[in-house]
């Protein structure tokens, strides 16, 4: 896997379809009219969903370090670095917060008042998007990306704050040299949020502290920490406050899945939460289904695309001839799903008599929908009508 590239991925979006987005970013200023009288602006078409691809990527390699920077909180770690002055070797102590390794799998959760910074230090792959912004503000600065595409070249430059301040101002805060201030200011440096370190990068833990050294990463890679299993199927992983409590602070949960070839997950709706859904390998079908009987969306999903599942719209995903793998973000630290059909479904838990006289079913038929299918998140493939009574499967 060494040799490829690793895809950031930054959303544009906090809870609703970027299609949205996107419509108004285009329709700039007959939607301001709108907006004047109330309508129009804010308004998503939910009966018609799509998986969107990135807005925008930055491309690097490998897995790493994570620095987190709370403000008030002490620098209880240390590192030491040697340096040659006048043919004497000199060892010279740095301090710093909290230094994450974080590797494949992770989730990394960081309130919107953490600035942190991530350095990469092995070839390995790592595939990693995260949620950033809110809608108000990436409405204002998306006609700014949307021009930077029309041009030949696509950089993109972050805002650097101290661009803003006076160089002598600089200089005197922090007791340097005006030549040092503009380095700071990194006016004609065009290299963009990722930068290539000289040298290996030497940054160790020391003592641990309280809240300042708070637990930010929870790995979901590892398939036996998976809360579903099933051997012909595949695995899923979730984490919410319980396992990861800063998702409390952020009304955040996160998880993985994979498939294996023709597995499904089985039809399910999202109780109390949005789905943020990333398609990080192989391909596969979704189908969507809203308040109006008829699906919002059905087609075909690949590596690399988003897509946003509102909350109470029920959804099942069928992995391809590669499989499937996502990671999904879900807009509640609880977030909480109830299942359609399998051995916990709504519809197992119904008397078959209810079932008989709802859907005009003969007893047998009933029962075949309560029974046949004895796996309860996760069903395997080619389920056919060969292996309907009588069918030992179950989650191994």
């Amino acid at each position: 896997m060494a040799g490829s590239s690793l895809q950031v991925l930054a959303l544009c979006l906090l809870v609703l379809s970027p299609s949205c987005l996107a419509s108004r970013l285009s329709q700039g200023g007959h939607q301001q009219q709108q907006g004047q009288f109330g309508i129009g602006l804010g308004e998503c078409n939910l009966q018609n969903l799509s998986p969107q691809e990135p807005c925008r990527r930055l491309q690097h390699e490998g897995n790493g370090v994570l620095g987190t920077l709370l403000s008030g909180c002490p620098e209880t770690f240390q590192s030491f670095q040697q340096s040659q002055q006048r043919s004497q070797s000199q060892r010279f102590r740095d301090e710093h917060q909290k230094v994450h390794q974080f590797y494949r799998g992770d989730v990394l959760a960081l309130p919107a008042e953490v600035a942190h910074w991530a350095y990469n230090k092995t070839m390995r792959i790592l595939f990693s998007f995260f949620l950033s912004g809110n809608p108000k503000q990436q409405e204002e600065e998306g006609g700014i990306w949307q021009g930077k595409q029309s041009q030949q070249q696509q950089h993109y430059q972050g805002y650097i704050i101290f661009q803003g301040f006076e160089v002598q101002i600089l200089a005197q805060a922090f007791g340097i040299s005006q030549e040092t201030a503009r380095k700071l200011q990194n006016e004609n440096d065009w290299r963009g949020d990722v930068v290539r370190v000289k040298n290996e990068l030497h940054a160790a833990n020391g003592l641990e502290g309280t809240i300042c050294t708070m637990r930010v990463r929870e790995n979901l890679a590892n398939p036996e920490r998976a809360d579903v299993y099933t051997a012909r199927g595949g695995s899923i992983s979730s984490l919410n406050s319980m396992n990861l409590p800063i998702l409390k602070y952020l009304q955040l949960s996160a998880g993985r899945g994979f498939l294996r070839p023709n597995a499904m997950v089985a039809p399910h709706w999202n109780i109390n939460a949005h789905n943020i859904s990333y398609i990080s390998r192989g391909n596969g079908r979704v189908q969507i289904v809203g308040s109006s009987r008829r699906s919002v969306y059905d087609g075909e999903v690949r590596q690399g695309q988003l897509l946003i599942i509102p909350q109470n719209f029920a959804h099942v995903k069928i992995a391809g001839t590669e499989g499937l793998e996502w990671f999904n973000v879900k807009t509640n630290d609880n977030a909480k799903t109830s299942p359609l059909a399998g051995k916990r479904s709504v519809i197992r838990a119904m008397p078959e008599d209810v079932l008989i006289n709802s859907y005009q079913l003969s007893r047998v038929e009933a029962r075949r929908i309560k029974y046949n299918r004895k796996e309860v998140t996760i069903l395997s493939p080619q389920f056919s009508q060969s292996q309907q009574a009588g069918s030992s499967w179950s989650i191994v």
